[in-house]
């Protein structure tokens, strides 16, 4: 009798992308809006029937008189958000990235975005933080919303871009959007000096040959990547731009003088992203200059586990590494 064959299985839905021992904080996002609830009363949360995989679970099992369970209906959450919003309340809205950017767009828009309403819109799997495939994978989203009116547009990197970027955010006037990573979230940027600023970019580590531009959690791996890339006496800059929109431009113009090799990095499509922004800077500013983008690709993405489709897709530590000394 033979054995059967076990079934191979992948972890197409895992989200968590923090390696193995790596420090982690868990439902960072949660676990900032609470205390931004303690502290202000006018602080709600609602979720298109995704709370639990958004971490607004925490935030619902503390203050449930405050928290509004919308359903399937992103659309009717983003109205909703705005309706509060006009009567003095700051709402944290939460689905997945791909909800509320495809099939909520024109509610994000005109009921929130147009009247400028301090509604903050959180999306999870963001870009390729998901096996699941084009329809949970948010690879455009940043490109569906920079060129709306009025939004800000923020994508952390770890816990602590998380955790302060929530009461930031909340404090800032008009809409907002920030991709979520939740569950089990590295925490990196402590080891770095560093404090959110929204709208600002962040020199973490200087370096003579390279500069890396990072935005989410690219910049973990760019970090990552410096440090390989040291041991063959490459040393390479890490600028984290958590903020997509409004732009710091400023930083980057005065980081990209010079003749370094520029690379961006993003969970993102190519196009439409951080490395178009970065292009867009430079070129309006007369400086004319070669980038080299590190992003998904412009297609559809397939399913699987994500080790496997980050190494596929050039978003792995190896990847970056590999494609740096290939342009160096």
């Amino acid at each position: 009798m033979t054995t059967p064959t076990k079934r191979l299985t992948t972890s197409a839905m895992i989200a968590s992308f923090a390696d193995e021992g790596q420090r982690t904080a868990k439902a960072p996002f949660g676990q900032a809006l609470v205390r931004l609830a303690q502290e202000r009363t006018d602080v709600v949360g609602l979720s298109a029937d995704l709370a639990k995989y958004t971490d607004m679970h925490v935030f619902r099992e503390a203050f449930p008189e405050r928290f509004f369970q919308m359903g399937m209906a992103e659309q009717v959450m983003l109205g909703a958000a705005a309706g509060m919003a006009e009567v003095g309340l700051v709402p944290f809205a939460s689905t997945y990235s791909v909800f509320a950017t495809r099939r909520a767009y024109d509610f994000l828009c005109l009921d929130i975005a147009e009247p400028a309403l301090n509604v903050n819109v959180v999306g999870a799997l963001p870009g390729l933080t998901t096996g699941y495939g084009p329809s949970h994978q948010a690879t455009e989203d940043l490109a569906i919303l920079r060129a709306m009116p009025n939004l800000t547009i923020v994508d952390p990197c770890d816990s602590l871009d998380i955790e302060q970027a929530v009461p930031a955010l909340a404090a800032a006037p008009g809409p907002t959007y920030m991709r979520l990573l939740r569950g089990n979230v590295p925490t990196v940027l402590d080891e770095y000096d560093y404090t959110f600023e929204l709208g600002k970019a962040a020199l973490l580590r200087p370096g003579r040959d390279v500069l890396m531009i990072s935005t989410g959690l690219m910049t973990m791996r760019a970090l990552q990547a410096a440090r390989q890339l040291e041991r063959d006496h490459v040393d390479v800059a890490v600028l984290h731009a958590p903020t997509i929109k409004p732009f710091d431009t400023g930083t980057v113009l005065r980081e990209t003088a010079g003749e370094r090799l520029v690379v961006t990095l993003e969970n993102h499509s190519v196009v439409g992203g951080l490395a178009e922004s970065v292009a867009s800077c430079l070129a309006f500013a007369g400086r004319g200059r070669r980038i080299v983008p590190i992003a998904l690709p412009d297609e559809f993405l397939a399913a699987g586990a994500l080790p496997t489709l980050h190494d596929r897709y050039g978003l792995s530590v190896d990847a970056i590494t590999a494609r740096v000394r290939a342009e160096l």
